[in-house]
């Protein structure tokens, strides 16, 4: 069983910076994808980034260029940094580890808030 702790969210002002944090206990698996989604309100959960256990990133168009997904390997963490913040980019923000052997496993952090406003 794998837990996930996100944490990090806040408030910030457009243009500001932002980091969140993602801790896992438990048994991680070598075939394993960590990614980041969002929920704002009244709209569905949307991916914001990934990254493979092989270290391929992916992150959705709005995000690109401002968010960097990362792994510190040593504590078992997965970090977002989110620069040049948007009020768009307001949100609960989950981490979520997908991994795999012989069948596959989603785990689900709690949800930090990011707010972006002035």
């Amino acid at each position: 069983q794998v837990q996930l702790v996100d944490s990090g969210g806040g408030l910030v002002q457009p243009g500001g910076s932002l980091r969140l944090s993602c801790a896992a206990s438990g048994r991680i698996f070598s075939s394993h994808t960590m990614g980041w989604y969002r929920q704002a309100p009244g709209k569905q959960r949307e991916l914001v980034a990934n990254l493979t256990s092989g270290g391929r990133t992916n992150y959705a168009d709005s995000v690109k260029a401002r968010f960097t997904i990362s792994r510190d390997n040593a504590k078992n963490t997965w970090l977002l940094q989110m620069n040049d913040l948007k009020p768009e980019d307001t949100a609960v923000y989950y981490c979520n580890l997908r991994q795999w052997s012989l069948s596959t496993y989603d785990y689900w952090g709690q949800g930090t808030q990011v707010t972006v406003s002035s």
